[in-house]
């Protein structure tokens, strides 16, 4: 029982994760938080382990779909519009010939 415990805890972060891609500003994304969180505890008393196991490959395949297709990215972060943009520049980088 535990095994589920930490994917349905993974899968919540992962949702609460993915809609911020969706929802930038924070009172926007408050909102959908609350959904999800709603949804997920609609589900807590269930104990069969099929129906978790469904419910776990149902949410698996709605993440999949409501992936973002430009995912949002810290500025500052890998991939992010600022990332290493400023780098300085190598000293030791061999001269290049032109003929």
């Amino acid at each position: 029982m535990n095994a589920h415990r930490l994917q349905v805890q993974s899968l919540y972060k992962r949702s609460l994760k993915l809609s911020l891609d969706w929802y930038i500003q924070r009172d926007l994304w408050r909102q959908e938080a609350l959904h999800i969180r709603h949804l997920f505890e609609q589900n807590r008393h269930i104990t069969n382990p099929v129906q978790i196991k469904a419910l776990i490959q149902e949410t698996e395949k709605k993440l999949l779909e409501w992936e973002h297709p430009d995912p949002y990215r810290l500025p500052l972060g890998p991939e992010g519009t600022k990332w290493e943009r400023n780098l300085p520049p190598i000293v030791d980088a061999p001269a290049v010939e032109h003929h």
